[in-house]
C-alpha cells in the first residue's frame, strides 16, 4: 500500500488557543455578527430554582406521562424533556427504558429490527485551515504552524484520491470530506492556494475533489464544510449523496459572551447553522447534523437544540441522523480545563433526544467518544447508529480517541442484542427514494452499492473507479426532492390526450376540455406536449433566453422614522435623514431609509436594472412603502421598482383610507414602474379561502390588478399549482390571465409556481412534482401564449435542472438573478440564490440558445447595463467570470 501523506500522523503539540492563533500575523480578522442571548423560558427559570425532591418530583411525573403514551407516539413537552434531563438512578433507568422500547418499535416499522447501523470510511481532512476559533478544537491549525511541519494549506487532489483507494481497498464506502470553514476568507495562504490552483472558494475545490473521489475510486463523498450557502449545496449535491453540518447547539451566549466556546466564530451562530439546515431541507439533501453537549450550553439550550432539529425535519423530511455527541476536552485548547461531559448526564440526553424525535429518525453516537465499556449503556438509551468507522484513517477532530475495531464493535453491539449492519452515507430511506433524494448522476452507483433494504450490499465492498460525472455535470437533480431526469420514460396513453394532442399539432388552439386533459399527460405524451409547446414558444419569440438583473428587498424589514418626508416627488440627490440609519454593522435589524439608498445605489452599480420590493413595508405604518420607495427612487432614480403586492396595496389603501385608484396613482407618482402579481394562488375561492383565509378573494385581486394597469402600472402573474386544485380550476385561472390580458394589456409575463408548503397530502413539503410543472408549463404556453407571451422558469424554486426542463417546455425567460449586493446583503428574502455569469452562460450553452439581458418590460437591456453586470464582483468573490459555478447537464 502506498504511503498516504498525513492521514495517520496526529495534531501537532502547539498551542491551538483561540489566542494563540487569534496571534497569528497571517490572520485576517473576521470578527463575529454580535446577538442578543435567548432569555431563559419561565420553566428554565422554575426549574432551576426547584429544591431536589422537587426536581424528582417533575422528572417521575414526565416519565409517567411518557411511559403512558409509548404507544400513541406521544412527543414530549418542551417541559418534559427539560425535567427527564435530570434523570438519574432508578429514573434514569426507566427514561432508558422508554427511549428503547421508542427506538424498538421504529426500528420495526422501517423494516430493520434488531439491527444497528454504521459507516465504513475514510476521513479526509482536506484543509484544517479555518475562519473560526471554536475554543476546544484541536483539528485546526494556523499557516505558520503548517508551514513549520512542511504541510500545504490543502490536501492535492492526488492526496485525497489516494486516501480513498486506499479506503476502497479495504471496503470502506464512503468518503467523509472534513475541512475548517471558509479558510479563504480569513487567511490570505488560503486564498493564494486556491487561486493557483484554478479555484474559486473552498467549497469549488470540494466540488473537483468529489469528481476525482467518484470517478477513480468509486466511494461515496459525503461532504462536511460547515456553513454552506444555497448554491454552494447545490454545487455539491451531483458528486455527495449527503451532506452534513452539526448545529452543535442553540445557545447565543457561549457565542457572543466572553469565555463562551464559539465566541469569535463567525461560523457558528445559532440562527445561521438554523437556515443551512433548512436549506438543506429545501434542495431535497439527505442531511446529518446534530448536538454537541458540554461546551458551556445549558440545558433548556440542550431542548431547545433537540425540537428545533424535529422541526426542521418535520418540514422537509431530510435529516436522515442526529448526532448526540459528548464533548472531551483536548489539551492545549483553550477549555483545558474544562471537564468532560459526564456518562449519566449523556445518557439522558441521548434517550431524551429519541424521545423528542422519535422511533424513525436515526440516533447516532460516536463510538470512539466513550469507553468500550459504556457502549451497551448507548445502545440501551435508544441509539441506532455508530456512525462512520475507518479502518484506516484516524479521527482527525479527535485524535487522541482511536476508532474501535469493526469486529470488536460487532462484538460489543451483539452482546446487546442487536446486529451490526453496514449502511452507505446516504441512510436506508434515502437511498430506497432515490429518485426523490439523490443527484440522478449518483443513482446508479448508490443503487449498485446498496441492496434491496437501502443498507450496504453485503460482500459488495466498494465499487470499483470508473463513475463518471456528467459533464457538464447538474446541479440539484432534484426540484425540491422530485426527478428533473426528462419526460420521456414510460407512461401510459390515454385517448382523451391522445386527441388533444393531435388537434394541437394539427394547428388547433386547446380547448378547456383539451387543456384539462392535457395537464394530466406523462411519459411519451408528456415529452409530445412538451415538444409541441417548445415549438410554440419558438414561432413566437425564437431562441433568446431572457434575464433580468434584479435585487430583492424584504419590505417586512423595513422601518422609517416618523420624520422621513413624504415628498410629493423623490429627485436625484435627495438624502434621507442620518435618523434613519436603523441597521446594524453587520446588516442585521431593520432597514431604514439611509440604508434603502445604499441598497439601491449599490443594485444599479452592480449591472441592476430592477428592484423588487415585496412584504409589508414598516409593520404596516401609514405610507410606510411611499416613503420607502422615495428613498430607493432617490438614490437610483433609473433603477426599475416593481412594489408592492395586491394584497400589501389593498391594506395599504384602507388603513390610509383612500380609494385604490388613489393609493396606485401615488405609487406611480413617486417611482413606482411594476408590481408584482403575486398571491393569485389559483382564482377559484373556496381554494383561496382554505389557503390564505385572510387573502384578498379572487375578484379583489383581479380588481387590483386591473386598477394597477389602468393606473399605468403593469404587472406579473402568477398560478401556484399544488393547492389540491383540479385541472379545470386551473383552466380557468389561465383564461381568467387571459381575460385580464385581453381587457387591460398590462400582463408583462406569467411564473407558473409549485406549492411548497407542508400540508396534510404533502407532509414534506416536497410539491406536485416536476412532471406536473412540465405538463402545466406547456399547457400555459398553448393556452395563453399569443396574449401572454412570456413564461418564466422559476429556477429559485425548482432549481436550475428543474428550470432547464421548463424552459424546453415553452417557458422562454429565467426571470431575475437575484443580485444579494455589497449592501445588506441579507435583506432580500432569497438570499444566497444569486445567479452569476458564468452560470447563465453554461445554462445557455446547455440549451444551445443565445443569452438575453433584458428590462422588466422585456426589451432589450442597454450595452451599458450589460456591461456593469458583467464586470461587477459577483457570488462567488472578486470575479465571476472565470469562477468554477454550478453547472446544468444536458438532457
Amino acid at each position: 500500500m502506498p504511503a498516504l501523506p498525513r492521514t495517520a500522523d496526529p495534531r501537532s503539540a502547539e498551542c491551538r488557543s483561540a489566542e494563540c492563533r487569534a496571534a497569528d500575523p497571517e490572520a485576517v480578522s473576521a470578527p463575529a455578527r454580535p446577538a442578543s442571548p435567548a432569555p431563559a423560558s419561565a420553566h428554565d427559570e422554575r426549574l432551576a430554582s426547584l429544591t431536589a425532591p422537587e426536581r424528582l418530583d417533575a422528572c417521575r411525573n414526565a416519565l409517567g406521562r411518557i411511559e403512558d403514551g409509548i404507544a400513541d407516539g406521544i412527543v414530549p413537552s418542551r417541559a418534559d424533556a427539560l425535567a427527564l434531563l435530570h434523570a438519574r438512578g432508578g429514573e434514569l433507568a426507566r427514561l432508558l427504558a422508554a427511549a428503547s422500547a421508542i427506538r424498538d418499535a421504529g426500528l420495526a416499522r422501517r423494516g430493520r429490527p434488531g439491527v444497528i447501523t454504521y459507516s465504513r470510511k475514510v476521513f479526509i481532512p482536506v484543509t484544517t485551515l479555518c475562519r473560526d476559533r471554536c475554543h476546544y478544537c484541536v483539528f485546526v491549525d494556523t499557516p505558520g504552524g503548517l508551514r513549520r511541519q512542511g504541510i500545504s494549506p490543502y490536501l492535492s487532489g492526488d492526496e485525497v484520491v489516494a486516501i480513498a483507494a486506499a479506503g476502497a481497498e479495504l471496503g470502506c464506502r464512503e468518503a467523509l470530506f472534513t475541512l475548517g470553514d471558509r479558510p479563504e476568507d480569513r487567511w490570505p495562504v488560503a486564498r493564494q492556494w486556491l487561486a493557483e490552483h484554478g479555484f474559486g472558494s473552498t467549497v469549488d475545490y470540494l466540488r473537483h475533489l468529489g469528481e476525482r473521489v467518484l470517478a477513480e475510486t468509486g466511494l461515496l463523498p459525503h461532504m462536511n464544510p460547515g456553513v454552506m450557502t444555497w448554491r454552494e449545496m447545490q454545487l455539491l449535491r451531483p458528486v455527495s449523496p449527503s451532506m452534513g453540518m452539526m448545529l452543535e447547539t442553540t445557545s447565543t451566549r457561549i457565542w457572543t459572551e466572553p469565555g463562551g466556546a464559539h465566541l469569535g466564530s463567525p461560523d457558528k451562530d445559532p440562527a445561521l447553522r438554523l437556515r443551512v439546515i433548512e436549506e438543506a431541507g429545501q434542495s431535497a439533501i439527505p442531511f446529518s447534523t446534530g448536538v454537541l453537549l458540554g461546551i458551556g450550553e445549558d440545558d433548556g439550550d440542550r431542548v431547545d437544540a433537540l425540537f428545533a432539529l424535529r422541526e426542521a425535519h418535520e418540514r422537509h423530511g431530510h435529516v436522515q441522523e442526529v448526532i448526540v455527541q459528548n464533548f472531551r476536552v483536548k489539551p492545549r485548547t483553550a477549555m483545558q480545563n474544562a471537564a468532560d461531559l459526564g456518562l449519566h448526564e449523556y445518557l439522558a440526553a441521548v434517550a431524551v433526544a429519541r424521545l423528542v424525535l422519535g422511533g424513525d429518525m436515526s440516533i447516532q453516537v460516536p463510538p470512539n467518544l466513550s469507553d468500550d465499556a459504556d457502549l451497551s449503556l448507548l445502545i440501551s438509551a435508544g441509539i441506532d447508529d455508530w456512525g462512520g468507522v475507518s479502518p484506516l484513517t484516524p479521527d482527525h477532530v479527535n485524535p487522541e480517541r482511536p476508532w474501535p475495531q469493526i469486529d470488536s464493535l460487532a462484538a460489543r453491539t451483539a452482546a446487546a442484542g442487536f446486529t451490526l449492519r453496514e449502511r452507505l452515507t446516504a441512510h436506508p430511506g434515502y437511498v430506497r427514494d432515490a429518485e426523490n433524494w439523490i443527484d440522478a448522476s449518483l443513482r446508479p452507483l448508490v443503487r449498485s452499492a446498496a441492496g434491496a433494504d437501502g443498507l450496504a450490499r453485503v460482500g459488495g465492498g466498494s465499487r470499483a473507479a470508473g463513475h463518471a460525472i456528467a459533464e457538464p455535470a447538474g446541479d440539484s437533480a432534484t426540484a425540491r426532492g422530485h426527478t428533473v431526469g426528462g419526460p420521456t420514460a414510460g407512461g401510459r396513453v390515454d385517448p382523451d390526450i391522445r386527441r388533444a394532442l393531435d388537434r394541437v399539432a394539427a394547428g388547433r388552439a386547446p380547448g378547456d376540455a383539451d387543456a384539462a386533459a392535457l395537464l394530466g399527460a406523462r411519459g411519451e405524451q408528456l415529452a409530445e406536449l412538451c415538444a409541441l409547446a417548445d415549438a410554440a414558444r419558438r414561432r413566437r419569440l425564437g431562441d433568446a433566453l431572457g434575464v433580468v438583473v434584479n435585487r430583492n428587498l424584504d419590505g417586512t424589514r423595513i422601518r422609517l422614522s416618523p420624520n422621513t418626508a413624504l415628498t410629493a416627488r423623490a429627485a436625484p440627490g435627495d438624502h434621507p435623514a442620518a435618523t434613519d440609519r436603523a441597521t446594524a454593522a453587520d446588516g442585521s435589524g431593520p432597514l431604514g431609509a439611509d440604508d434603502l439608498g445604499r441598497i439601491a445605489a449599490d443594485a444599479w452599480e452592480l449591472g441592476a436594472t430592477e428592484l423588487c420590493l415585496q412584504g409589508r413595508v414598516d409593520g404596516g405604518a401609514r405610507d410606510g412603502a411611499i416613503r420607502a420607495v422615495d428613498a430607493l427612487h432617490a438614490a437610483a432614480p433609473l433603477l426599475h421598482l416593481h412594489a408592492c403586492r395586491p394584497a400589501e396595496i389593498r391594506a395599504d389603501a384602507e388603513q390610509a383610507g383612500r380609494p385604490l385608484t388613489t393609493q396606485l396613482e401615488l405609487l406611480r407618482t413617486h417611482g413606482v414602474r411594476s408590481i408584482p402579481g403575486t398571491g393569485a394562488l389559483i382564482l377559484d375561492d373556496a381554494i383561496r379561502k382554505r389557503v390564505d383565509p385572510h387573502g384578498p378573494s379572487a375578484a379583489e385581486w383581479i380588481a387590483t390588478i386591473e386598477a394597477a394597469h389602468r393606473a399605468g402600472l403593469t404587472s406579473t402573474s402568477t398560478l401556484v399549482h399544488g393547492l389540491g386544485e383540479s385541472p379545470a380550476q386551473t383552466v380557468a385561472h389561465l383564461r381568467a390571465l387571459r381575460g385580464i390580458q385581453d381587457r387591460t394589456g398590462g400582463i408583462t409575463e406569467l411564473i407558473v409556481l409549485p406549492w411548497l408548503t407542508p400540508s396534510a397530502t404533502d407532509p414534506h413539503g416536497r410539491g406536485p412534482g416536476l412532471p406536473a410543472a412540465l405538463a402545466l408549463t406547456a399547457v400555459a404556453r398553448l393556452l395563453v401564449g399569443d396574449a401572454i407571451p412570456h413564461l418564466q422558469a422559476p429556477w429559485p424554486r425548482v432549481g436550475l435542472e428543474a428550470a432547464a426542463a421548463l424552459l424546453r417546455a415553452g417557458a422562454d425567460d429565467l426571470g431575475g438573478v437575484l443580485r444579494d449586493g455589497r449592501v445588506h446583503p441579507s435583506a432580500g428574502a432569497e438570499q444566497g440564490k444569486e445567479l452569476g455569469v458564468a452560470e447563465l452562460e453554461r445554462l445557455a450553452a446547455t440549451l444551445g440558445r443565445p443569452l438575453r439581458h433584458r428590462l422588466t418590460g422585456y426589451a432589450d437591456a442597454p450595452a451599458e447595463r450589460v456591461a456593469a453586470f458583467l464586470d461587477a464582483p459577483g457570488p462567488s468573490g472578486p470575479s465571476i467570470r472565470d469562477a468554477r459555478l454550478l453547472a446544468v447537464s444536458a438532457r
